[in-house]
């Protein structure tokens, strides 16, 4: 096998580790691509792709990050990781941890950590790494890796929930929550939410988004019943699909580019949280993006229509 091939092989498992260490699909494919040119460029012979490659793409993806946590810092408004429609890494021993790591809740827990614990972390808890090697792709000894380790899986079950949903029934109940959805019925919604239910939106400052979060089974309610019968009225559709591992959707316009996902934490028998990413920069590599600022006066339009 040449190196071509062999770095094929492990591409996907290169992104999944790039993608949860950043929380961007465009940033992890240029950590993979670097990390690419690195394995072609390097003049001795490479004993163990895997870990070449692994710790390759670990340090680049550390190095991005500190880089990007002070672009996060000046963000506009909430900051969601890009969504992941589909992970290109499938281990069949660990698919409980692969599925939960890429939840967006699970991403916005490992934003606490430093990039080193990050890091430390995604290779040891969700990958299975040996210390041995998990020192070598961060560069530091394994008793320093293991403190790392600790101080990540701390801070990391700090803000895990206490209970987590069968998949089976956290999908049974995504389908009757679109199909409430679909029908415009504010109690069937309500129904679904948790009390203390949040829906926030992250637009960057490119897109239009909710002023603040909207908090409570009601109020979250009421805007999803009010607002899904107008997007119908302007033609944008609504097609379910999972987002960062969890019951979510993609939504359209009429052009079939793409205007928002929408993704659902579902725990203890309700929705917890929905989180919409409308910033056209991370909809960018699922296809041509929507205009939102034109979908959104239409909407106005349609809503001034019904008055």
């Amino acid at each position: 096998m040449n190196r071509t091939e062999e770095f094929q092989e492990l591409r996907p498992l290169l992104f999944s580790i790039a993608y949860r260490i950043l929380g961007s699909v465009s940033e992890a494919e240029d950590a993979v691509q670097e990390t690419w040119l690195r394995f072609e460029g390097s003049p001795t012979e490479v004993r163990s792709p895997k870990a070449f490659l692994s710790a390759a793409v670990t340090r680049i993806s550390i190095d991005v990050l500190r880089s990007a946590r002070v672009r996060r810092e000046a963000y506009v408004g909430p900051w969601f990781p890009e969504p992941l429609l589909a992970d290109p890494y499938e281990d069949p021993v660990r698919s409980a941890e692969l599925a939960d790591s890429v939840s967006i809740a699970a991403l916005l827990l490992l934003e606490r950590l430093s990039p080193l614990e990050r890091a430390v972390f995604v290779l040891r808890e969700v990958f299975d790494f040996g210390f041995p090697e998990v020192a070598s792709a961060v560069g530091r000894s394994e008793a320093a890796c293991r403190q790392l380790a600790v101080r990540a899986r701390r801070h990391m079950a700090e803000g895990r929930p206490r209970f987590e949903a069968d998949r089976r029934e956290r999908d049974a109940l995504a389908s009757r929550f679109f199909e409430a959805l679909h029908e415009g019925d504010m109690a069937g919604l309500q129904d679904l939410l948790a009390a203390d239910v949040s829906l926030v939106g992250d637009g960057g400052g490119k897109a239009p988004q909710l002023a603040r979060a909207v908090a409570g089974a009601q109020n979250v309610a009421r805007l999803l019943a009010a607002v899904f019968p107008v997007l119908a009225r302007v033609e944008v559709t609504c097609e379910r699909h999972e987002v960062n591992g969890q019951p979510g959707a993609v939504f359209h316009d009429r052009d079939g580019r793409i205007l928002q996902t929408f993704a659902l934490d579902i725990l203890d028998g309700r929705v917890q949280a929905i989180r919409l990413v409308l910033n056209p920069d991370k909809l960018a590599h699922m296809g041509p993006v929507a205009d939102a600022w034109a979908v959104s006066e239409e909407l106005r339009q349609a809503r001034r229509t019904t008055e």
